[in-house]
């Protein structure tokens, strides 16, 4: 495939990809909002801020009827990174997601989606033998991005959503 072609591809399934979120955003923002058994009343669940970052300004998690939204864990324990390297991390990132769901109530088999974060992509099969290890099947749906950096110098980062 030439420069040009492959120049042309990329710029057109951007603009597609733009595209079809809009729409979806727009169908979104449009649909007919949720009824109770009264069709004057509309169901709605106030959000609910869980934990806090401590000296960083975000909830651990926040709940909404009984979806659980997490904020993304990186391999901590004891205030300090863990030592290791991507497997160490991502099986520390792992168990304190797991903390964070029983705290709140959850179990891992309650998390539909999570999105991880890596520094390096070459580290991808490394993080799937872990995460296959730890999350059981059915596995929720899940995302993986290359990223430049993370916060205190982590090799991943996962967050997660949970719904009873």
């Amino acid at each position: 495939m030439s420069k040009t072609t492959k120049t042309f591809t990329i710029k057109l399934s951007q603009t597609l990809l733009v595209s079809v979120c809009a729409i979806g955003f727009t169908i979104g923002a449009n649909a007919a909002p949720a009824v109770g058994t009264n069709a004057n009343t509309i169901a709605k669940s106030s959000p609910v801020f869980l934990g806090n970052g401590g000296d960083y300004p975000f909830s651990e998690a926040v709940r909404i009827g009984n979806t659980l939204y997490l904020s993304g864990q990186i391999g901590f324990k004891e205030g300090k990174l863990v030592k290791g390297g991507i497997k160490t991390e991502t099986k520390q990132t792992l168990d304190n997601i797991n903390a964070t769901l029983l705290k709140y109530g959850y179990q891992k088999s309650d998390v539909v989606k999570c999105m991880a974060m890596l520094t390096d992509m070459d580290d991808f099969d490394d993080f799937n033998k872990v995460y296959q290890a730890e999350m059981a099947k059915p596995y929720p749906a899940r995302s993986a991005f290359s990223v430049s950096e993370l916060a205190a110098g982590a090799s991943v980062e996962v967050e997660c959503i949970a719904a009873k």
